[in-house]
């Protein structure tokens, strides 16, 4: 069966298996607050060696060790007591960071599952102008200052039709005489908006212009181009795979919250005749 194969329903699998767990930790949990025991486990212990190892580049000694100990039972004391004042309720950080936390499982759960090569490349194609490389071109250019006549122009031209050195040519500018395969958007940062957008109609290895830049008049010699293309996937599969993750967790996290929703009575104010 084709379902059997689609990405969203192994999620479904996936996160349903793992909502469940949660819900059978979470009914634990409650149950060993109501008999106000706290219980520190080896693992929990584990859990706070490990980290104070990655903050510390160390091992902690026997005190340091402890002293973790101590502070999650106080965090955890201190965490109890306020939710029995009811402190947790409307506040609005830890409202937020328990919404992250959920969107963090459904990312967890969506990164978890490994697509076969046929999905990415069905992603790839379907988002094209993602990956497409820009389009790039290779000139030389002559500047012939900022407002020069028709006259100059013409003999400038005849000039390097000629073949007349090009540092014979033109006025003095700091702007570069030639620039390899270059994005045509770098190239327009160089030498200002649009400047590039003529080099599609120029015939290559012959000069042409005028064309004018953020600075003035220039004559142009494309030397060699490379339209956009979409690299194969091979040599993209890590972005893809990454934005291919990032697609199916919101289709994911969406689903689960209409999933959620469902089991709730949503009572709201009806605002759209206050919408402008």
């Amino acid at each position: 069966m084709r379902l059997l194969k689609e990405p969203l329903f192994h999620f479904f699998l996936i996160g349903a298996a793992i909502f469940f767990w949660f819900h059978i930790v979470s009914t634990d949990s409650e149950t060993v607050e109501d008999l106000e025991t706290i219980t520190i486990s080896e693992s929990d212990v584990a859990l706070l060696a490990s980290q104070f190892e990655a903050m510390r580049k160390r091992s902690p000694s026997g005190t340091e060790l402890q002293a973790l100990v101590n502070a999650s039972i106080r965090e955890e004391i201190l965490v109890r007591e306020a939710k029995k004042l009811g402190l947790d309720r409307g506040d609005t950080v830890i409202r937020s960071r328990l919404s992250q936390k959920m969107d963090f499982l459904t990312e967890a759960i969506a990164t978890s599952v490994v697509p076969e090569d046929e999905e990415l490349e069905a992603f790839l194609k379907q988002n094209p102008e993602r990956y497409a490389t820009p389009n790039k071109v290779a000139f030389t250019q002559v500047f012939l200052g900022e407002n020069p006549s028709d006259a100059e122009i013409e003999q400038a031209l005849a000039a390097l039709r000629t073949g007349q050195d090009v540092t014979a040519v033109g006025a003095s500018t700091l702007l570069p005489a030639s620039m390899p395969l270059t994005p045509t958007r770098a190239i327009d940062s160089v030498f200002g908006a649009g400047f590039s957008k003529d080099f599609e109609e120029v015939e290559t290895d012959q000069w042409t212009g005028p064309i004018q830049s953020g600075y003035g008049v220039h004559l142009v010699q494309v030397l060699a181009t490379e339209p956009s293309q979409i690299p194969p996937l091979s040599e993209i599969h890590s972005a893809v795979l990454r934005d291919w993750h990032r697609a199916m967790s919101e289709d994911l996290a969406l689903a689960q919250f209409n999933a959620l929703a469902e089991n709730y009575e949503i009572v709201a104010p009806d605002l759209s005749g206050r919408l402008k």
